[in-house]
């Protein structure tokens, strides 16, 4: 069978049956152009005669480079996946991809912000010019809804309830979700969508929630300037990533007695291990607390 003929028709099913993502099919893409590169390298030109051997052999070759167990975890997913659709649509066994194991994760646990932090960074946004009203209530729904940044920057103005404190969601996979916010984020929002975002929006005409100072829709590229430029600001000598909002949201929300099922919710989560992670930290934080307060720790 062709590689280019299966790849087209691959990336096609993925993009319109299972509507992935752009980026997670710009990774997929990227996942197979490589291990296609490694099957012209080892002079195979037909799926079909790809073996348990050669997937063993490419995915050594993976450990070669230095990546990840996480990164080359994904490739094989990315590569299995290709292999299934292959099974399904032209009967190419898929046998020697199904067979591999997974690399052991390394146990990273997610970074986040410890509350005082937090409140160093709310202070930066606390001013009354239309720029800051929009990085204070962009601040607060983040860290108030544990909202991913691609989330965040797809709300319209009709997806909030700023009276039930309640934002509607697009998630992975085009999963809609609700998730309730509180008074902090309530008021920052209210404020930015009196004297805030009427002024930034000049005379452009869109209902996205967040804007740019030139009056488009926020992108996640810029979130993540606000956020940095927001930490420079606090002196807080930390590398962020918009992430640590959304982790920062679960490990708190952990930590002050909320049950593992509703954060799963909260997030978006379609899996409760996916969630779990986030008790590693908050035991983490406890066992250094003790070891740090008890006499004889």
């Amino acid at each position: 069978m062709n590689p280019l003929v299966v790849f087209a028709e691959y990336i096609s099913y993925i993009r319109l049956e299972k509507n992935y993502s752009p980026r997670t099919i710009l990774e997929y893409e990227n996942d197979i152009k490589e291990f296609y590169s490694f099957l012209e390298q080892e002079g195979l030109s037909d799926l079909a005669a790809v073996d348990y051997s050669e997937a063993r052999l490419f995915v050594t070759t993976l450990y070669d480079k230095g990546l990840s167990r996480v990164t080359i975890s994904r490739k094989i997913s990315s590569i299995r996946s290709l292999y299934k659709f292959c099974n399904v649509r032209f009967g190419i066994d898929d046998n020697a991809f199904r067979l591999l194991y997974h690399p052991k994760k390394e146990q990273r646990l997610p970074a986040f912000f410890y509350e005082e932090e937090l409140e160093a960074l709310f202070s930066v946004g606390d001013g009354y010019s239309p720029k800051s009203l929009r990085n204070q209530a962009l601040l607060e729904l983040l860290y108030a809804t544990g909202i991913r940044v691609s989330e965040l920057v797809s709300i319209d103005l009709k997806d909030i309830d700023n009276e039930l404190g309640i934002v509607k969601v697009m998630g992975k996979g085009s999963k809609e979700r609700y998730v309730p916010f509180g008074s902090f984020a309530m008021e920052a929002l209210e404020s930015y969508l009196s004297n805030g975002r009427p002024i930034l929006m000049k005379d452009k005409s869109h209902r996205s929630l967040f804007v740019n100072l030139r009056g488009d829709p926020i992108t996640a590229r810029g979130v993540r300037h606000v956020l940095n430029g927001m930490m420079e600001e606090a002196i807080i000598h930390r590398k962020i990533h918009p992430h640590m909002l959304r982790h920062s949201f679960a490990t708190h929300m952990l930590s002050n007695g909320a049950d593992m099922r509703t954060v799963q919710e909260l997030l978006g989560h379609s899996q409760l291990s996916s969630t779990q992670v986030y008790t590693h930290i908050t035991k983490e934080h406890l066992r250094k607390t003790y070891m740090n307060a008890h006499p004889r720790a």
